[in-house]
């Protein structure tokens, strides 16, 4: 699919300098820019590139003077890199936009969903579920019973969405991702043996949710599981049951929360990060990866290490930790000469 630099600033609202028919059919970063390739500059530091690239366009900010003569055209814009970004997630939508039903499928008489829907080839929409306008179901989806999406909301192929699951606009759900299992509740009984506890609540995504392939968000025991508009869950994450992730909390790969732990809102939490069940952190928390979390964070904390310690303290604590072989190593000569004398 080819686009003009006339139809890009169209669509990007900004200004030509250059050939506004030179066509672009392919992404490029700067500095492996070729013929039909349409790249950006934002960081300073890839400026030389601007003057040696192929690429056909390149997107740069309304600040930007060129030193030298150019062999690319130019659309000048407010930010460079928020505009490439917006012609991405365009882009994306033209490249993957589908609609209407394949076969096989099965979609239960009772299932309502809007206009301008997909539901690929071997999904699987149960009872009383609700789809909104522009709903992307990709194939082999299972959509458990009572189930509600929003609009704009996409499901990309073999994930899992369990009975009475409530998602909202404009989510995107990828591909292996499991949401609304069974919390891990078991009950020691008598005899040793664990008995299970029945998960009656459920899970609840509010608006411009993203949840990353292979993840895995258990409903509540009681009550809902919820992540607050605009988290972002990356691949491979463990969501416990009643665990609340609070609004613009972003959380890498590989980490786990056990069950009704309360996250707060703008947290950043890195991958491999471990969470016990049942404590309260607090908004703007930064969390270093391979971190340990065993107790209440308070607002603004940055912690690292297993258990976390203040991020400042650990890096302190951490000098120590490396030299500590010569450390010992001095203390034993130090001890060896008073014992001589």
């Amino acid at each position: 699919m080819k686009f003009t630099a006339s139809q890009i600033a169209g669509i990007l609202e900004g200004e030509v300098e250059g050939n506004p028919e030179i066509s672009v059919d392919k992404l490029a970063r700067i500095e492996e820019g070729e013929a039909g390739s349409l790249t950006f500059l934002s960081n300073p530091k890839y400026t030389p590139y601007i003057y040696t690239t192929e690429a056909s366009i390149t997107i740069v900010s309304k600040d930007f003077v060129p030193e030298h003569n150019l062999n690319t055209t130019l659309i000048k814009v407010d930010d460079a890199y928020q505009s490439f970004s917006k012609l991405l997630e365009y882009y994306d939508q033209v490249k993957n936009y589908k609609d209407g039903i394949e076969t096989p499928v099965f979609i239960s008489e009772t299932a309502v969903y809007g206009e301008g829907h997909y539901i690929g080839a071997f999904a699987y929409i149960g009872n009383d579920v609700v789809l909104g306008k522009n709903v992307k179901i990709y194939p082999n989806v299972y959509i458990g019973d009572k189930v509600t999406l929003g609009d704009n909301v996409v499901v990309f192929a073999g994930a899992k969405i369990y009975s009475e699951t409530v998602i909202g606009n404009n989510c995107v759900i990828h591909s292996g991702a499991i949401i609304g299992a069974d919390g891990f509740g078991f009950a020691p009984n008598s005899n040793g043996e664990y008995t299970k506890i029945p998960q009656t609540g459920n899970v609840i995504l509010e608006d411009n949710v993203d949840v990353g392939a292979g993840t895995t968000i258990d409903r509540a025991t009681m009550g809902s599981t919820i992540l607050r508009k605009g988290a972002k869950l990356d691949n491979q994450i463990q969501i416990a049951h009643n665990v609340e992730i609070g609004e613009n909390t972003v959380i890498a790969a590989q980490t786990g929360v056990a069950g009704s732990t309360k996250i707060g809102k703008n947290c950043m939490i890195g991958g491999q990060v471990g969470i016990v069940g049942h404590i309260v952190i607090g908004d703007r928390v930064k969390i270093q990866a391979q971190s340990g979390i065993g107790r209440n964070v308070k607002d603004d904390e940055i912690l690292q290490g297993s258990p976390a310690l203040n991020y400042g303290d650990y890096n302190k604590s951490y000098v120590h930790f490396k030299n500590l072989p010569q450390t010992i190593k001095k203390v034993n000569q130090l001890e060896k000469k008073i014992n001589d004398n």
